[in-house]
């Protein structure tokens, strides 16, 4: 299964870099490419189902399941549509956090890897941003 790994730093401390991460509604503010989110209004234990919206493709819904654990740091995002997995984790380093993501791509959408891995460094550089902000 193709895929690829990146991380970067940031200055803020994991909690605050985990109450971005954890919660899909949040999303559109730092993912690149998340135009939108329907978050569900009830998940199972650390699993939640929601609907993300592609930016500039509003009428096209993709459901999500983002399965958290805050004992390991960690929040895993799988798409149900095209099987796309984002592995997150957060680790304390010097006084902010290292984010580090996984990303497997099935071989059926091989061709995307390139533009996933555009977008998810992106995405890490917007995520340390808004995380330090508070």
């Amino acid at each position: 299964m193709p895929g690829f790994t990146e991380s970067a730093w940031s200055a803020a401390p994991p909690e605050d870099v985990w109450k971005v991460l954890y919660d899909p509604t949040r999303f559109p503010e730092w993912w690149t490419g998340v135009g939108s989110v329907e978050a569900a209004a009830v998940g199972e234990g650390d699993r939640t189902p929601y609907t993300m919206y592609p930016d500039g493709y509003p009428d096209f819904p993709m459901p999500q399941l983002l399965e958290t654990s805050r004992e390991d740091r960690s929040v895993s995002i799988s798409c149900l549509v095209s099987d796309l997995r984002f592995a997150w984790r957060l680790a304390p380093e010097g006084a902010g956090t290292r984010i580090a993501v996984e990303v497997e791509i099935p071989a059926a959408e091989a061709h995307r890897l390139d533009g996933q891995r555009d977008a998810i460094v992106s995405a890490l550089e917007r995520l340390c941003a808004v995380a330090a902000a508070g």
